[in-house]
């Protein structure tokens, strides 16, 4: 499993493995410790596997955490996916980079993505299996959405949303997020 770093996104990482393959299909390793640890992320951080199952067009997204935010490692087990990663974090020397990466369940890359970076991802295949893996425990309390479709991110979605929670579909700008972010902050 080779680790790369994401130039647009301080601290994120394509995790792509060795596959091998014969007239059986294919075999790879998802997950190496070893090769998280190189990076010097701490393999035993995360706490929660997750997968979810869409269909073709289907956005969800863009997603974060309030608090501490939430580090995942995100992988299309099957299918493809156009996904999505925005660096909200203020201190970041990427602060509001976005990135952009087709996964797919023929290569199982990985895209680690840090804490404090807004995740979203669009369906490409009539079927598209995405796993997560977070560092955090789920509190739908910290949940944040931020508008798919906000000018401001420009972000190129590959086909028209046929399908996406209502939560998403009624999320604030970016730029209204971000005020509300400065109204909670301790003084």
């Amino acid at each position: 499993m080779k680790a790369t770093p994401i130039p647009e996104i301080s601290g994120a990482y394509l995790f792509e493995p060795a596959r091998f393959a014969d007239e059986r299909g294919f075999f790879c390793r998802t997950f190496d410790a070893d090769v998280i640890r190189s990076v010097g992320l701490d393999p035993d951080a995360f706490v929660q596997d997750s997968v979810s199952r869409s269909a073709r067009g289907v956005l969800r997204g863009l997603h974060l955490r309030s608090g501490a935010g939430e580090a995942k490692l995100v992988r299309c087990s099957y299918g493809r996916i156009f996904d999505v990663v925005v660096d909200l974090r203020a201190d970041s020397p990427t602060h509001r980079n976005t990135a952009f990466f087709e996964l797919c369940g023929e290569t199982q890359r990985t895209l680690y993505i840090p804490a404090g970076c807004a995740h979203g991802f669009q369906a490409l295949t009539e079927t598209a299996d995405t796993s997560y893996r977070i560092d955090r425990r789920h509190d739908p309390a910290e949940d944040v959405t931020i508008a798919f479709d906000d000018p401001e991110l420009a972000i190129p979605w590959p086909l028209p949303a046929t399908s996406m929670s209502a939560r998403d579909r009624e999320a604030p700008s970016l730029a209204e997020v971000l005020r509300r972010k400065e109204e909670v902050r301790p003084a």
